[in-house]
């Protein structure tokens, strides 16, 4: 399915900063793509575009034939999309439990309060919801305790949860990697592994390129805003503009 996720010219401008410049690309269904380049290359910033955190300034988003321009992130999300954040958006001092509850509340076509006064039937379909997301990430043994007495790599787990109980179609990492150690990172990607072998579509922001290079079939560059390479891992690997805006030239 060719157009799964396609994006088409996207420009995002700050003022005089163009974060994001007429970048063209796709994301076909069953994919695990990958999106790398240096700091303030405008990563986050199309993940943020496509997710509707952000607004484009020019060009076009579609996702399933529909047209995410202009759209909260709320309706992209009961469309299909979920994520994760660069930066952990934990509720520190709400359990994990409580926590998934978050995404799939954000799905719900009603508000968590109406949800949970309009009968049983609501509650029971979020609740399942929520205990799924924490036995695919493996934390529903803490369920009932509170997010801030997870370590920071469970943390990051928690956060996939969230985003797993929206049941997207396809799931958006956002450094999901930094901040772990290396048992911690090959951890993670066997994890993503796993989810993209259950059939999820996935595009990922990492810094730690191992990781990059051996969980993605296919991996965007972006630098200064700009697409300068869009192909196979072996072939990014090796692409000049590549090394020297990001890997650096002595790779």
């Amino acid at each position: 399915m060719s157009d799964f996720l396609t994006i088409q010219n996207a420009t995002r401008r700050f003022g005089g900063l163009v974060a994001v410049d007429d970048v063209t690309t796709r994301v076909d269904h069953g994919q695990l793509v990958g999106l790398i380049g240096p700091n303030g290359a405008g990563k986050t910033t199309l993940f943020n575009l496509i997710s509707g955190f952000t607004p484009l300034s020019s060009g076009d988003v579609h996702f399933k034939g529909t047209r995410l321009n202009g759209m909260k992130p709320n309706r992209i999300a009961r469309l299909g999309i979920g994520r994760t954040f660069q930066n952990l958006r934990v509720f520190p001092n709400m359990t994990v439990f409580d926590n998934v509850s978050v995404g799939a509340f954000g799905t719900h076509p009603q508000s968590a309060l109406d949800a949970l006064r309009s009968g049983s039937k609501r509650a029971e379909t979020i609740s399942e919801r929520v205990w799924q997301a924490l036995e695919r990430t493996e934390l529903a043994y803490v369920a009932t305790d509170l997010a801030a007495n997870l370590s920071y790599g469970k943390r990051k787990y928690l956060e996939i949860a969230r985003a797993l109980a929206m049941q997207p179609d396809f799931l958006i990492l956002d450094e999901p990697a930094a901040g772990l150690n290396d048992s911690e990172t090959l951890e993670l990607a066997n994890f993503i592994r796993s989810l993209h072998a259950d059939g999820l579509t996935i595009m990922l922001v990492e810094h730690d390129m191992g990781l990059v290079m051996s969980v993605c079939e296919r991996i965007v560059v972006l630098a200064s805003g700009k697409k300068i390479a869009d192909a196979d891992p072996d072939t990014v690997r090796a692409d000049p503009a590549v090394l020297e805006a990001y890997l650096g030239t002595d790779e």
